[in-house]
């Protein structure tokens, strides 16, 4: 297939996870025999923090202006076989409508914020999806799945929602040597609803254990957070960083936004990748988690730092170990890229043929 995708970013991670996940998917695309152009709006706050260029595959062109894209890159789209518009697309009304417009071949909406962008609708605000679109699109491809899911297609008119989970990269993302740093470390950029979670589960627990080891990374928290003094902070990490960073922690931990919370069925791409890297993962609890993870056996849940602490100071290591591994083996079995981009594969086939993927 000739695909073209407009996403927020492929090339900066910086503040964003879709450029690993963009990165990953278009990788397997590519080499599953498909020609991949990415389209990305140049703005200045990635602009200023892009990756090394050569950090992922497949064709990336920059555009300027919604009159650029549409002068530059209209014959791309006309022709393709699949074009995808991704979730927080900058004016991404009227780069949907204008797909839906000039496309002849499948047209999909790829939404890597789906409770975030079912909120936003409800709320009135259409930064880069309006209602009137999703009948539009022929697949609505959800980072969510279950109920959601159903809700899409009731109550938007989406002819076909179905899942396109977060996957990780097993050639990023695998167990490294070297002794751990920490005993529970964080990986996230700031936001007001996940932060009384981290409070919860590992601030407060760094408050209550002053000889544990402790770390956070991730950009974008104010200076008005008060860090417990034996918790590391790290600003930024590249995707490069990641795998190190991970194995680097006797556990991590895993914080889920609100809105993903209240949807379901809503795994974040670090779960992934950290398993990947063979590190225990301790999490905050939602439905649908044990559709990706089986609790206590592959990923460990906790509700407040007593829970944390129990795991920390409690577990026995053989035991930790074993849920590291079991975790890892389910990702690798489930939920790569290469996993993801058969599925696209699948949908993008059957949607052409005119069948209910």
């Amino acid at each position: 297939m000739h695909i073209v995708i407009l996403g927020l970013s492929i090339t900066s991670s910086w503040g964003n996870g879709h450029a690993t996940t963009y990165r990953a998917l278009v990788r397997e695309l590519v080499r599953r025999g498909h020609d991949v152009l990415f389209l990305e709006r140049d703005v200045p706050w990635y602009a200023a923090h892009r990756d090394p260029s050569g950090t992922w595959a497949g064709r990336t062109e920059l555009y300027a202006s919604l009159d650029d894209l549409r002068e530059r890159f209209a014959s791309e789209v006309r022709r393709a076989d699949l074009v995808v518009v991704g979730s927080y697309v900058p004016q991404g009304v009227d780069v949907g409508a204008w797909v839906q417009g000039t496309a002849k071949g499948v047209t999909a909406f790829y939404d890597i914020d789906t409770p975030v962008t079912l909120a936003k609708l409800e709320r009135g605000d259409f930064e880069y999806l309006a209602p009137h679109l999703v009948p539009g699109y022929q697949l609505y491809l959800s980072f969510t799945g279950g109920p959601t899911l159903q809700r899409i297609e009731r109550e938007l008119g989406s002819p076909a929602a179905r899942p396109l989970y977060c996957s990780c990269d097993p050639e990023l993302y695998g167990p490294c040597a070297g002794k751990p740093r920490w005993d529970l470390g964080y990986l996230g950029t700031y936001s007001d609803d996940r932060q009384p979670v981290l409070e919860r589960l590992m601030l407060d627990a760094a408050r209550s254990w002053p000889e544990g080891r402790f770390v956070v990374a991730g950009p974008q928290y104010p200076e008005g957070v008060v860090w417990p003094s034996n918790v590391e902070r790290v600003q930024h990490l590249a995707p490069p960083e990641h795998a190190a960073f991970y194995t680097a922690q006797r556990f991590t931990l895993n914080v889920t936004r609100r809105d993903m919370v209240r949807a379901g069925y809503s795994p974040s791409v670090r779960l992934f990748e950290a398993a990947a890297c063979g590190v225990p993962i301790i999490s905050d609890a939602w439905e649908g988690l044990d559709a990706f993870f089986t609790p206590g056996v592959e990923i460990l849940v906790s509700h407040d730092a007593r829970e944390t602490l129990g795991y920390l100071r409690e577990l026995p290591e053989a035991e930790r170990q074993a849920v590291a591994l079991r975790a890892r083996a389910r990702v690798l079995a489930e939920h790569t890229a290469e996993h993801r981009a058969r599925t696209l594969e699948g949908y993008a086939r059957e949607a052409a043929s005119g069948r209910a993927p």
